[in-house]
């Protein structure tokens, strides 16, 4: 028990000193979670909106399929990633492995399914009078598509902050496509598996205090979204 409090107490002088280290790997893991979770936005909810407007062959077996995505470990997307961006994969002469470029790839595989299937779902759950009564008053497809967005808008920004928090916590792609690197990409799961191995708790409470944190804001925030979503 003392153990454990002397680790909290070292741990919160850190976090209040502001050392440039712990200010360092926090800054990579939000600059890189951050821009994989926008870059997947992009990605994610137009083709959710696709999904869920659209009609063809095969549409449930893709909903099914991105549903079976969802339990994917993060280590097997970053043996999948590694093998074609290793020196011998087929994207070697980019030089991208372990660098902050392979991880966003790794983390964007990760959650897209997330943010694609929880759009099909936000804008599923729309009144279909919603979409007639538009088109009714003259709206275009366009104009259409953007009436039902605001209707589930809070749905599919809780389903973003879903993605961030996903990717965010994430360890396996970080220590496979990163490779730790000191300043460049070691992030807060890292660096604190890394400093459990050396025996140096201090930072890896301090790392694992901002990250509850953290957490625990993005958990307020899409309990907050989900709610407004079923307003």
């Amino acid at each position: 028990m003392e153990f454990l409090l002397d680790s909290l107490l070292s741990a919160a002088l850190l976090v209040l000193s502001l050392d440039p280290e712990l200010l360092s790997i926090v800054g990579v893991s939000l600059r890189v979670s951050g821009t994989s979770t926008f870059l997947t936005t992009i990605l994610g909810v137009p083709l959710g909106f696709w999904i869920a407007f659209s009609t063809f062959p095969g549409k449930r077996f893709l909903i099914t399929c991105l549903n079976t995505l969802l339990a994917v470990p993060t280590v097997v997307i970053g043996l999948f990633v590694y093998s074609f961006i290793s020196r011998k994969g087929m994207l070697g002469s980019l030089e991208l492995l372990y660098t902050q470029k392979a991880m966003l790839i790794g983390q964007i595989l990760l959650i897209l399914p997330l943010v694609t299937t929880l759009t099909v779902a936000a804008i599923s759950r729309i009144d279909e009078r919603y979409g007639r009564t538009a088109k009714t008053l003259g709206a275009n497809q366009w104009q259409t598509a953007w009436v039902i967005f605001r209707e589930a808008r809070f749905a599919v920004v809780a389903a973003v902050i879903a993605a961030y928090g996903r990717v965010i916590a994430e360890v396996g792609i970080s220590m496979m496509l990163g490779g730790n690197a000191r300043g460049f990409t070691r992030t807060m799961t890292t660096a604190m598996a890394l400093e459990y191995d050396k025996g140096e708790f201090t930072l890896a409470v301090a790392l694992g205090i901002i990250l509850l944190g953290l957490s625990f804001g993005v958990n307020l925030l899409f309990h907050f979204f989900q709610g407004r979503s079923r307003v």
